[in-house]
């Protein structure tokens, strides 16, 4: 019977599929140990290492070490809690690849430099406390001073991104192309403006009720002339802008002037950089949040219109 059967290493190795040498190699380490040894000196197995050496060659394709399989197979460690660290190991390295494939992807796909490619590559390396405190220092950035309405508290939320432990490989590119741009200091100073601004506002005007998302109040007003097919600089665009100038008088809680025009341009060509529609679109990838509207043809529209005017 098999049970009472005695195997050369020659012999088991036909069975499992492994080499003499690494059968041999297993048993000089103690991982499968002979039953007994042939007259001749040769080991002998019984029919437990066969199970013994399947049991090791799935665990090596798993990647575990051989003194942690040893530990196994002699059950001086549950397999169960070793497969759980392992997974969670191997969680840990399945995010650093994503993270590298994000970076050689933005690379190819935008020709970057190698001192480009070397910064987007520290960018991806970074541990979640460093990722953390690349996130505080720009909203610290953009926000900090800017006293304590409680409504800076929901945009900062608004623009937080959260990274999930294992991201998929569309938000660990959306990530490294998020910290790129958070880093840019031209970005944050053009942020910090409109942060200011949003500030400067809600401490002027009517702060008696809530308040609509500027961006989103120039959209309902212009959405209707751009789907109209409205020149901004004809006569037809007159009453749109009278309308922005008047919704920004009551925000700014001073009278619809040449002033007021002029202040009002300077805040749609603040908001209307093409770097602010990337970061949120970057944002919704990374927090898995639904893809956000881009509001960069209303904004020219509304530039433009504003722009003609001021400088009759």
């Amino acid at each position: 019977m098999d049970g009472d059967t005695l195997y050369s290493i020659g012999e088991l190795a036909r069975r499992t599929g492994l080499t003499i040498k690494t059968i041999r190699f297993y048993s000089d380490r103690g991982i499968v140990t002979p039953t007994d040894r042939s007259p001749a000196g040769y080991r002998l197995y019984s029919i437990d290492a066969v199970a013994r050496l399947d049991l090791v060659r799935t665990l090596r394709t798993l990647g575990l070490d051989l003194p942690t399989i040893r530990k196994i197979v002699d059950r001086e460690l549950s397999l169960p809690e070793v497969a759980a660290a392992h997974a969670e190991a191997l969680a840990v390295q399945i995010r650093i690849l994503r993270l590298r494939h994000a970076v050689l992807t933005v690379v190819a796909e935008r020709g970057l430099t190698p001192e480009e490619t070397d910064l987007m590559h520290q960018l991806a390396q970074l541990s979640e406390d460093e990722r953390r405190d690349l996130i505080g220092d720009f909203l610290d950035t953009v926000f900090d001073g800017l006293g304590a309405d409680p409504a800076f508290a929901g945009v900062m939320r608004s623009m937080t991104p959260e990274l999930p432990d294992t991201p998929e490989a569309e938000q660990a590119r959306a990530w490294v192309e998020w910290a790129e741009l958070a880093l840019d200091p031209d970005f944050r100073a053009g942020v910090r403006r409109m942060a200011e601004d949003l500030a400067a506002e809600r401490a002027q005007g009517d702060t008696t009720g809530p308040r609509r998302d500027f961006a989103a109040a120039v959209r309902d007003l212009v959405a209707p002339a751009l789907a109209a097919g409205i020149d901004p600089a004809s006569h037809q665009a007159d009453p749109i802008v009278a309308a922005l100038a008047d919704h920004y008088a009551h925000i700014c809680g001073r009278p619809d002037d040449a002033e007021l025009r002029r202040r009002l341009l300077l805040r749609l060509e603040s908001v209307n950089d093409p770097r602010r529609d990337r970061y949120f679109q970057l944002l919704a990838v990374i927090n898995s949040w639904p893809a956000p509207e881009s509001l960069a043809r209303v904004l020219d529209w509304s530039v433009e219109a504003l722009r003609v005017r001021t400088q009759r």
